[in-house]
C-alpha cells in the first residue's frame, strides 16, 4: 500500500518527495525494516520522535510524526507527514495497513478493576464450547484459535493489536474477547474499534498514580461504552450490584443494556450454593431460568460467570448451550489457583493486588478455612499508587489470622519503605504480623506456619513469572515457590523422623 493511502484524513504531508510503497509499519525504531513506515509517536515514558533518524538508518522510507518540529527533518527522499493526535493516527494507519481486520470480527471487550481476566477466559470458554473459533487478548496471554502467544500488555498498542486481529482473521477466527484496560482506553489503543458487546465488572481503587482520581478512572472505563472512534457497543453487560455499574446502566449510548448481579439485575443468580469445589445457582433471565453448576468457588467468580454468561447469550448462545459450557469452564491461571502437593491444608496463589480484590479472595479463604486459620502473604508494588498500601494492609488484617507482609515488584523503591506504608493498616487490626521482605522466605515462612485445615493465600503476583527490583527483573513464580516450600517442609519432617505430612 502506498504511503499517502495509509494516512488519516487530518494528516499534513510535509514532504514533496515520492509516494513510496510501504511494506511494514513499526512504532519502535528498533523494529523498522527496509521499506517500512515509522510511526514517531509521543508515549508515556519516551518520545518516538527522538528516534526518527535511527528509523531512517534502519531503512524506513516514510515517517508519520505527531511532533510540530518534524518539519525540520530534511532527508530528501523520505516521505513525511504530521498528525495532530499520534495514537489515533497510529490506530487508523494500522487498520488500513492490515486491511481492517476489526470489521471482520465480533469484538467483546471486558473492563473493570477486578475480574477482567477471569471473565475474559470464561466468555472465551463458553464461545468455544459452542464451536465458535475464537481469539483471546489479555493480561496473562494472547490466544489465536488455540495458539498461545506471550502477553506484553493487557491491552496492546493499536498497531500491535491490529496485527493480532489480522492474524486472527487469517486463522479463521470470528469472535475475539479482550481485556480493555483503563490505560488502553485513555491512550487510544482501541481507537476505531467497534465492540459488539462491552462488559463492566466493577470499579474499586486502582491505578490512581495514573488517573489521579476515581472520577477520571471511571471516565476512562466509560469510554468503552461510548465508543472510541467508532459507534457504541450493541450490548452493554453491566454489574448492577456495583455503584459505578449502576451509573453505566443509565447510559444512552448503547442500544441494549443487560444488567447482572446477585442482588440486582435482570440476569440474576438466585438460590446460590457455594461448595468447597464448585458453585451452583438458578440463573434467572428475561428469557427463562436455568440451573447452572460450575467448578469455581466464591462470590467474585460467580459475578465473573454471570458477566460471561450474559455476554455469551448476547452473542447468540442459547441458555442450554451456556449451561452445558459452564460445566467445562476453567479458572484463569493465577486466579485462586490451588497449589497441591498432598498437604493437609490449602495453598492458593492469586493476582489480588487491590484492597477490594484482596478482600474478595480472603472471603473465599475464610469460608474454606472455617474454624481454622487464614494465613496471608502479600505486598504492594513499587512506583504505583501509594494510597492503596495502607488500605490493603487493613483488608489483609481484617480477614486473616496471620499475615506475612513482603515484597511485590518493588521496582525502584526500597521494599522496606513500601512495607512501612502497609503496616499502619495492618496494625489497625489485631492480626498477628510478621515482616519478611524476601518474598521467597515469606512464602516458606507462611507454609511452615500452616496446620491441617488452614488456608494459605499468596496474593499479588498470580500468573506473573518475574519479580522486578532496583537490581533488575528476575524469574519468580509464586506457584513454583509454594511447591518448593511444600517439598522443603516435607523433607524437614521426614528428616526428623516424623514421616511425610504432605
Amino acid at each position: 500500500m502506498r504511503f499517502k493511502d495509509l494516512l488519516p484524513l487530518n494528516a499534513r504531508i510535509l514532504s514533496a518527495g515520492p509516494n513510496p510503497e510501504i511494506t511494514s509499519v513499526a512504532h519502535d525504531s528498533r523494529k523498522v525494516d527496509p521499506g517500512g513506515l515509522f510511526l514517531a509517536i509521543k508515549g508515556e515514558t519516551t518520545d518516538g520522535n527522538k528516534f526518527i533518524e535511527a528509523s531512517i538508518e534502519r531503512g524506513a522510507v516514510a515517517v508519520v510524526s505527531d511532533s510540530a518540529d518534524a518539519g525540520n527533518l530534511n532527508k530528501g527522499a523520505i516521505a513525511l507527514a504530521v498528525v495532530p493526535q499520534g495514537r489515533r493516527a497510529m490506530a487508523e494507519v494500522a487498520a488500513k495497513f492490515f486491511g481492517h481486520p476489526e470489521r471482520k470480527l465480533a469484538l467483546n471487550g471486558v473492563t473493570g478493576t477486578n475480574g477482567k481476566t477471569t471473565t475474559t477466559f470464561l466468555l472465551d470458554s463458553l464461545l468455544n464450547s459452542a464451536r465458535r473459533r475464537t481469539a483471546l487478548i489479555g493480561t496473562i496471554e494472547y490466544q489465536i484459535a488455540g495458539e498461545v502467544l506471550a502477553s506484553p500488555h493487557t491491552t496492546p498498542e493499536s498497531l500491535d493489536l491490529l496485527r493480532i486481529l489480522s492474524q486472527a482473521v487469517s486463522a479463521g477466527v470470528r469472535e475475539v474477547t479482550m481485556e480493555v484496560s483503563s490505560h488502553g482506553l485513555d491512550q487510544g489503543r482501541v481507537w476505531g474499534l467497534h465492540f459488539d458487546t462491552a462488559i463492566f465488572t466493577n470499579l474499586t481503587r486502582d491505578h490512581l498514580d495514573y488517573h489521579k482520581s476515581m472520577e477520571s478512572y471511571f471516565a476512562a472505563k466509560q469510554l468503552l461504552f461510548e465508543g472510541t472512534g467508532a459507534s457504541a457497543p450493541r450490548v452493554a453487560v453491566v454489574n448492577a450490584d456495583d455503584e459505578y455499574g449502576r451509573k453505566l446502566m443509565y447510559s444512552r449510548s448503547v442500544a441494549e443494556v443487560r444488567s447482572y448481579g446477585m442482588e440486582e439485575g435482570d440476569w440474576r443468580a438466585e438460590d446460590t450454593k457455594f461448595g468447597a469445589e464448585d458453585t451452583s445457582f438458578r440463573w434467572k433471565t428475561p428469557f427463562g431460568a436455568v440451573a447452572l453448576r460450575f467448578p469455581l468457588i466464591g462470590g467474585i467468580n460467580l459475578y465473573n460467570l454471570l458477566a460471561a454468561a450474559t455476554a455469551a447469550h448476547a452473542r447468540g448462545l442459547s441458555l442450554d448451550q451456556i449451561a452445558a459450557g459452564v460445566e467445562q469452564v476453567r479458572a484463569a491461571p493465577g486466579r485462586f489457583e490451588r497449589v497441591y502437593c498432598g498437604q493437609p491444608f490449602t495453598v492458593v496463589v492469586d493476582y489480588a493486588h487491590t484492597d477490594d480484590a484482596l478482600r474478595n479472595v480472603l472471603r473465599i479463604a475464610r469460608e474454606l478455612a472455617g474454624k481454622c486459620r487464614v494465613i496471608t502473604v502479600f505486598g504492594c508494588g513499587g512506583d504505583r499508587d501509594r494510597g492503596k498500601r495502607c488500605r490493603m494492609g487493613r483488608a489483609a488484617g481484617e480477614a486473616s489470622d496471620f499475615v506475612v507482609v513482603t515484597s511485590d515488584n518493588p521496582r525502584s523503591e526500597d521494599p522496606l519503605s513500601i512495607i512501612g506504608e502497609i503496616l499502619p493498616g495492618l496494625r489497625a487490626t489485631d492480626v498477628e504480623i510478621q515482616v519478611e521482605a524476601d518474598r521467597r522466605e515469606a512464602i516458606e515462612l507462611a507454609i511452615r506456619e500452616a496446620s491441617a485445615g488452614d488456608v494459605v493465600v499468596i496474593a499479588g503476583k498470580g500468573h506473573e513469572k518475574t519479580q522486578t527490583t532496583r537490581q533488575g527483573v528476575f524469574p519468580f513464580d509464586d506457584a513454583k515457590e509454594a511447591k518448593s516450600a511444600l517439598h522443603h517442609r516435607n523433607a524437614q519432617h521426614t528428616n526428623k523422623g516424623e514421616g511425610k505430612i504432605l
